[in-house]
């Protein structure tokens, strides 16, 4: 299965930063196995497809003001501008190798909390959304869904596609988790602090009956966070480890029984020690695996073998 990642470019942050970045170079380790691929960077053309073209600006050369910096929770440096492409790429790419292959990964990416106009909460750009946006200016699927499994409710992503019937949202969260202002997603399955496997997986369930019965999509981006695990220090969630694999193995068996491409990008994921993060990501993506080659296209559509978009 093809996979991207970026944790080459690197992005320091001062000492005592809460985000775990050193997750994503060990989840490469553990998964050096697989055809793992540098992805290019996005460039402005593709991010103002869905970001504001002055935010993308402002971003690109330094000019963000304080209280965006603030919100988004990085400093800002041509390092973390590089890296964000480059994560947002990595999805993009994620997207065309899935819809080719039947699933790929990116090992990195789940920026849900990027607004179009603004960053928040360790996103600056949101990766799934101009992956949905590019491919379907490419011309290669008319319909996406998000399946949203990271513990906290994907904002930004709800935003962007509020009243766009050709993207389907689905987050199942904590109801109390930030962000604490909840945009509305075309499924929200919130859950009560403490939630336990039964609860999450019910909910997961529900989610993924939605997708194939509402949704129909052409491709699903899985943002498979690992923070709903009971060890995570922001999850606020008791789902044991093995409620985690339980959650994989579901969605992965519902797209190969559908036939749907899978693109699964990682969101967040804060616990202590952090190979239990590590491990619950690596356990998304070697799922993943076992799809890719076992989801048989239908034939093209009318404006793929015409060329159109490209």
């Amino acid at each position: 299965m093809r996979t991207y990642y970026c944790d080459e470019f690197i992005l320091s942050l001062p000492a005592g930063h809460r985000f775990p970045m050193e997750k994503y170079r060990l989840l490469r380790e553990r998964l050096s196995d697989l055809d793992l691929r540098i992805p290019p960077g996005a460039d402005d053309d593709a991010l103002r497809r869905v970001h504001a073209p002055e935010y993308v600006a402002r971003v690109r050369d330094g000019l963000l003001a304080p209280d965006e910096i603030r919100r988004i929770g990085f400093p800002w440096s041509p390092e973390l501008v590089e890296r964000s492409r480059r994560s947002v790429g990595g999805t993009m790419a994620a997207g065309r190798s899935a819809l080719e292959d039947g699933a790929s990964a990116n090992l990195a990416g789940g920026t849900h909390h990027a607004f179009a106009d603004r960053g928040e909460g360790f996103c600056v750009f949101n990766d799934v959304a101009v992956a949905i946006r590019s491919l379907q200016a490419e011309g290669r699927i008319r319909r996406a869904s998000v399946l949203d499994l990271d513990v906290h409710q994907g904002d930004g992503t709800a935003a962007i596609f509020r009243d766009d019937p050709s993207v389907f949202t689905v987050s199942v969260h904590g109801s109390k988790n930030y962000p604490f202002r909840k945009e509305t997603s075309d499924l929200d399955l919130a859950l009560p602090d403490g939630a336990e496997d039964d609860a999450f997986l019910d909910a997961v369930d529900a989610a993924l009956k939605a997708l194939v019965t509402r949704a129909k999509p052409d491709l699903v981006f899985y943002l498979a966070g690992a923070d709903a695990f009971a060890g995570d220090r922001l999850g606020r969630l008791s789902v044991s480890r093995e409620g985690m694999a339980e959650r994989d193995r579901r969605t992965v068996a519902v797209m190969r029984h559908e036939g749907i491409p899978l693109a699964v990008v990682m969101g967040g994921g804060y616990a202590v020690p952090i190979e239990d993060t590590v491990t619950i990501h690596a356990h998304s993506v070697t799922e993943a695996a076992g799809l890719a080659g076992r989801v048989t296209r239908a034939p093209p559509l009318a404006w793929e073998s015409q060329g159109a978009g490209r």
